[in-house]
């Protein structure tokens, strides 16, 4: 999408002197940032490509201060833009350049409340890094799956508020699917306490859900009680040459039940991206130097540890791909030996969207459609892109497993960004068109956020706009929360 789109209407309330002594009073001196080179890196996306403003940095220490500056802001009318480890696509967590509000940072609310490995929950607080409740529940002989390459510095909070997917939603699901409570603070600092660790609860409304990939327009969670699973002991990890995108949907459709259901990732790579990941980032290495234009990272896993003298998932997994390999899907294969080489292959996947920043100019689509039509979307996508632009140099890979294609196109050699730009909008228009036509989704993981507003205009239903402009003028009477932010008002 571009990066420099039309500024929506949204409040210009200013933050007075007065509000600001108010604000330093709730939060203390290390919670308020004024000075505009602290501030630099909150209003700026991780890309470098957005940038805002804010009258404030407000860090919050607690779900109190947060229901107090929240009121405050909404007693003036103030737009507040929340933000967790910032490392979204869609500029979510950007302000926009008109916006005079304050940015409210949850970084300082980092806290693991409790474990419970009987019961399978943790409960945190929104500002926790997501690695840090990953190795947590590694500690307690656990297991937190929501994975994406952001990890380590990409917060709780902003998973939930963005609906984040990542490479384990085929076994486990979106981070929707892996929470069992909120709490939230409502747009007039009220705080909605829903930390409940239910697995039933049939009592009404299922408020959590209209706070997770709202992206902060309804609201700001604050703390969330998280769904674990038993922790993997038995994991096997394969790079795969495979023959095209429609073998390695065959391949993952046979790979479910050849696993016993154990498929954790399948993730589908173009011999480009690899190059490009390998040019960019040191210390990383290609797996299978084959002569192929298609690979698959498939990670199977147990939690049941091997017993001596016992199949375990690499046996299982090098006889499927001895089978694959007979029936022509499967070119080339190799099994990680080792923990290095199982992480090297991720590292590939994962630091595609860091690669990609070093590469150059280039148009990314975060689509979702039908496993079964994932061939025919890559082939018929490139064309219609090709058409419009001849050198251009595609570089699909995707989730394959849930559907969701991050359909990329590095621009031609030598072609700067704002030349690329002039080609964007008919590009984006033939592949978003493809998606509709096969009843996809246009934002497959990474939300609206402030690039794909006038998208989700274009391709939801009246209906389904008017019922979310509904929502948001109930709960945000005066439309301070991330404004502009998913829907025009």
């Amino acid at each position: 999408m571009p990066d420099t789109v039309v500024t929506p209407s949204i409040p210009t309330v200013p933050v007075m002197p007065a509000v600001l002594d108010q604000l330093r009073a709730i939060v203390g001196e290390r919670g308020l940032i004024l000075d505009d080179p602290g501030k630099e890196p909150f209003v700026r996306d991780w890309r470098g490509s957005l940038t805002g403003t804010a009258a404030a940095v407000v860090r919050p220490a607690n779900t109190d201060e947060v229901s107090k500056v929240v009121k405050l802001c909404h007693d003036h009318g103030i737009a507040i833009v929340p933000q967790g480890g910032n490392t979204g696509l869609m500029g979510g967590a950007t302000p926009w350049p008109t916006h005079s509000g304050i940015l409210l940072s949850l970084g300082r609310m980092n806290h693991v409340l409790e474990v419970d490995p009987v019961g399978y929950t943790m409960t945190v607080e929104a500002g926790c890094v997501l690695q840090t409740l990953q190795d947590t529940a590694a500690s307690h002989d656990r297991f937190f799956p929501l994975s994406l390459g952001a990890q380590g510095s990409c917060m709780i909070g902003g998973n939930l508020s963005t609906n984040a997917g990542g490479v384990q939603v085929l076994r486990y699901g979106n981070a929707r699917n892996l929470v069992l409570g909120l709490e939230v603070v409502l747009p007039n600092g009220d705080v909605w306490n829903g930390l409940r660790s239910l697995k039933k609860d049939n009592t009404g409304y299922d408020l959590k859900h209209l706070f997770m990939g709202a992206e902060g327009t309804l609201g700001v969670i604050t703390k969330t009680v998280l769904k674990l699973w038993p922790a993997p002991k038995d994991v096997a990890t394969a790079w795969l040459a495979i023959r095209d995108p429609q073998a390695a949907i065959e391949i993952l459709s046979a790979a479910h039940a050849a696993s016993e259901d154990n498929v954790g990732s399948c993730e589908l790579m173009c011999r480009n991206v690899i190059d490009m990941v390998v040019r960019h980032l040191p210390n990383t290495q290609d797996p299978l130097k084959a002569d192929a234009e298609w690979y698959l990272l498939l990670e199977w896993s147990s939690s049941r540890p091997r017993a001596e003298g016992a199949e375990g998932m690499s046996d299982k997994l090098e006889q499927f791909l001895a089978d694959e390999i007979e029936t022509g899907r499967v070119l080339d294969a190799v099994i990680a030996q080792n923990e290095a080489q199982a992480r090297n292959m991720w590292r590939l996947r994962e630091g595609v969207a860091e690669a990609s920043r070093a590469e150059g100019p280039a148009l990314s689509y975060d689509v979702s459609v039908s496993i079964s039509r994932i061939p025919s979307f890559i082939d018929q996508g490139v064309k219609a892109a090709l058409e419009i632009l001849p050198g251009l140099r595609p570089q699909p890979i995707g989730h394959i497993g849930d559907g969701n294609i991050h359909f990329s196109f590095a621009a031609p050699k030598g072609m700067d960004r704002q030349t690329l730009n002039q080609h964007e909008p008919a590009i984006t228009r033939v592949v978003n068109n493809l998606v509709r036509d096969m009843a996809g989704s246009i934002s497959a993981e990474h939300g609206i956020g402030q690039l794909k507003v006038d998208e989700l205009a274009h391709y939801r239903s009246p209906v389904e706009l008017d019922t979310m402009r509904a929502l948001k003028r109930a709960l945000d009477p005066k439309n301070i929360m991330n404004p502009g932010k998913i829907l025009r008002l």
